[in-house]
């Protein structure tokens, strides 16, 4: 029998191309984000290669949340595997100078909606001692930058709360890991400087930063593991990057 993933924040980046390699391998997928057109877009894309479901909902709401995988179908329902992708990062500034709004819509996203969203799907992977996590955390989880304060705060979070499932998951048998990306060329930058393009392609610019689909194959790596194989915790970024502040540019 097909394995189902739910997979949250597929309409861009990484969750789109996780999306797409589940999809070769012909995994049931349920597509979660914000943007309508995008979620159509991308069932119309897969459809052809397995069962697609979608769900339109905000991880901030928790009764939106709550509602959404609620009204899943029942050929849906059992959810196998979960890749909490969905997060954000808003501004680039000193934490004097920070914007409530902006630790407001990355706290909410990035730690609370990865919450509402376990919260709803756990329960049945403990009834069914069955299940796999996977949390996309990032090396801002590991070390802090200057500027990076509420970000890095989030992520560090992120990465307890990983440890803390597969302590507190261990004895249903659920599995329970983290991809912590580096530098990924996504419309992570845009969202970061507000839509000015000129100043998030800088970010990537003189040298070959990872792609989404680089993060994707390594997903499908480690949800494709036997049984008895758990990778726990996985850091990658390009061979330029050291750390977040030591990149080779050419």
């Amino acid at each position: 029998m097909k394995k189902t993933a739910f997979i949250t924040g597929a309409t861009s980046g990484i969750g789109r191309e996780i999306a797409r390699q589940f999809a070769k391998h012909e995994l049931r997928l349920i597509l979660c984000g914000r943007r309508q057109e995008r979620l159509d877009e991308l069932q119309q894309e897969l459809s052809s290669k397995t069962d697609v479901h979608t769900l339109n909902f905000d991880v901030r709401n928790r009764q939106k949340v709550v509602a959404a995988i609620s009204s899943l179908p029942e050929d849906f329902k059992t959810i196998d595997i979960l890749i909490n992708n969905a997060g954000n990062a808003h501004g680039l500034d000193p934490i004097q100078n920070g914007s409530l709004d902006d630790w407001d819509a990355m706290l909410d996203i990035n730690v609370k909606g990865l919450l509402y969203v376990s919260k709803a799907i756990i329960p049945q992977m403990v009834a069914r001692n069955s299940g796999h996590i996977l949390n996309i955390g990032s090396t801002a989880g590991k070390e802090v930058y200057p500027n990076g304060n509420v970000y890095c705060a989030s992520k560090h979070a992120v990465d307890a709360l990983n440890q803390g499932m597969r302590i507190d998951l261990n004895a249903h048998g659920i599995r329970v890991g983290a991809i912590n990306p580096g530098l990924v060329e996504t419309e992570f930058s845009d969202v970061r400087f507000k839509g000015n393009s000129e100043r998030a392609e800088k970010v990537y610019q003189g040298y070959q930063p990872l792609t989404p689909q680089d993060v994707a194959e390594i997903a499908y790596f480690i949800i494709s593991r036997p049984s008895h194989v758990n990778i726990a915790d996985l850091m990658v970024m390009c061979t330029a990057q050291a750390s977040s502040t030591i990149v080779k540019k050419s």
